[in-house]
């Protein structure tokens, strides 16, 4: 639901000239700016890596719910699938922004009681140390989709209809895709004073135009 959500954003945006999408199967958009990349093997990127260079920035929103999961094999495709894409990334591209999608609660010490919460704090730490121009961790918590999205779930479409009360009553733990699609363009487009952001944060970098924004 993000990445599609994220998907719409980019390609509405002036300022965005083209977007790259890998899955491994058809996102079902079709757009003129959109190029799209069919792949498996999301921890080897050999056969694609030429097909990867160029690109300004990459909005990873993969992830699965920790839900059943035993941290181990949470940890491989939270951790080190992320690990394995963003590398080769910063070796392609190395002024690259990478905004990468964390979740509201994440614990950055790697260190509390809450298995899903250490393993993106660790994926977190780590992606900060890879050598792209800048990276810049989201941390929405509920987020409202956008209007024609297709990947949205039936209970999370009820969940949304009282979202201005959710608004109004949670606004530090609510977020649209539309704030945090918005952000992580910006966020590449003019740089931001924090590196991880909350979803107060995500809403002041989606609103912010370029000369307040704090270098």
């Amino acid at each position: 639901m993000v990445g599609e959500g994220v998907l719409f954003k980019a390609l509405s945006h002036e300022d965005v000239e083209s977007v790259l999408v890998i899955g491994r199967r058809p996102c079902m958009v079709t757009h003129l700016k959109l190029k799209e990349i069919i792949h498996h093997d999301f921890f080897n990127y050999s056969s694609i890596e030429e097909q990867l260079k160029g690109y300004h920035a990459c909005f990873f929103c993969l992830g699965v719910s920790s839900v059943g999961m035993t941290e181990r094999d949470y940890s491989r495709i939270t951790y080190d699938l992320t690990m394995q894409a963003a590398t080769v990334l910063s070796r392609c591209n190395p002024t690259m922004t990478f905004c990468y999608v964390s979740g509201m609660g994440t614990d950055s010490t790697e260190q509390g009681r809450i298995m899903w919460a250490r393993v993106k704090g660790r994926t977190e730490n780590h992606l900060a140390k890879l050598p792209f121009k800048s990276v810049y961790s989201f941390r929405p918590g509920f987020i409202k989709s956008i209007n024609g999205q297709r990947n949205v779930r039936p209970f999370y479409k009820v969940l949304m209809w009282p979202y201005p009360l959710w608004k109004v009553l949670f606004p530090g733990a609510i977020s649209t895709l539309s704030d945090v699609g918005l952000a992580m363009i910006n966020a590449t487009l003019y740089g931001y004073s924090k590196q991880v952001l909350e979803n107060l944060g995500i809403a002041q970098l989606a609103r912010t135009k370029q000369e307040a924004i704090t270098l």
